[in-house]
């Protein structure tokens, strides 16, 4: 936190902006716009990884009769000035009626370039706002609540392969988690996670036991060879962190 406001110019008139501390502070807003239909992600979590870009889908209707720029939706905690560190990218007002304007906007979140702190995991709420030409704007809190999620990945591995019916097939994998910080896959110790399977033939995985990685992120099981099919981990994540599942290990059961 603690980056400077500022915005550029993009081909049609959108706005790149890249918006950490605001330029209005919490309680400065004045009125005159109003904000409806904001939506973020379409409700879902925004899950971050250590490197790919994530773009996060963004839309609001804004009326006013005053003459305007820089409309936009934003993230924050606490007052309006703590924001969420991204790229915003909105479109040109799409003129619904006199003063009124629907936008599209996407905020692009970029962990490999910018400056990510794993606190920023958690809940953040979400408001909007707009600058008027001449001086003064107005900023106002929606009444949403949006989740920032820190990336989870998990790896699997159950052997032996082939396996004679009813013999012990061992399950093994590690449950990791993105730090934002070091911009790398970390161990995420103390997780429960589902081991999931599924027979050859079948459409779906059934879960078959739940089982608690230790302090390592480690993840160990076994159970008994009954068919052949593919077995994975599954973990459902949790305020600060999304949902992940392994690739699958299939095991082919004489």
């Amino acid at each position: 936190m603690g980056k400077n406001l500022w915005r550029a110019v993009v081909a049609g008139g959108a706005a790149a902006v890249f918006t950490g501390m605001a330029a209005v502070p919490a309680g400065a807003a004045e009125g005159g716009a109003s904000f409806t239909r904001v939506q973020v992600n379409g409700g879902k979590p925004i899950v971050i990884g250590v490197s790919n870009e994530v773009a996060v889908p963004t839309s609001f209707r804004m009326a006013t009769t005053h003459k305007w720029k820089w409309p936009t939706a934003f993230l924050y905690r606490g007052g309006t000035g703590d924001r969420l560190w991204h790229a915003i990218e909105t479109s040109d007002c799409i003129k619904v009626s006199s003063g009124v304007c629907d936008f599209n906007e996407t905020m692009y979140f970029q962990p490999s370039e910018y400056d990510m702190h794993n606190s920023e995991a958690g809940a953040w709420k979400v408001a909007a706002e707009v600058y008027f030409q001449g001086g003064g704007g107005d900023t106002d809190d929606e009444g949403l609540t949006v989740y920032v999620k820190r990336n989870s990945h998990l790896t699997v591995a159950a052997s032996p392969e082939p396996v004679t019916k009813g013999s012990t097939i061992t399950v093994t994998g590690k449950v990791t988690r993105a730090n934002w910080e070091t911009r790398k896959y970390a161990s995420y110790g103390g997780r429960l996670v589902s081991l999931q399977f599924k027979p050859t033939g079948a459409t779906s995985y059934t879960t078959v036991k739940k089982v608690y990685a230790n302090g390592s992120g480690d993840l160990k099981t076994t159970v008994k060879a009954s068919k052949t099919g593919t077995w994975r981990w599954a973990y459902y994540g949790n305020t600060t962190t999304g949902p992940s599942t392994s690739a699958g290990d299939n095991v082919k059961v004489k």
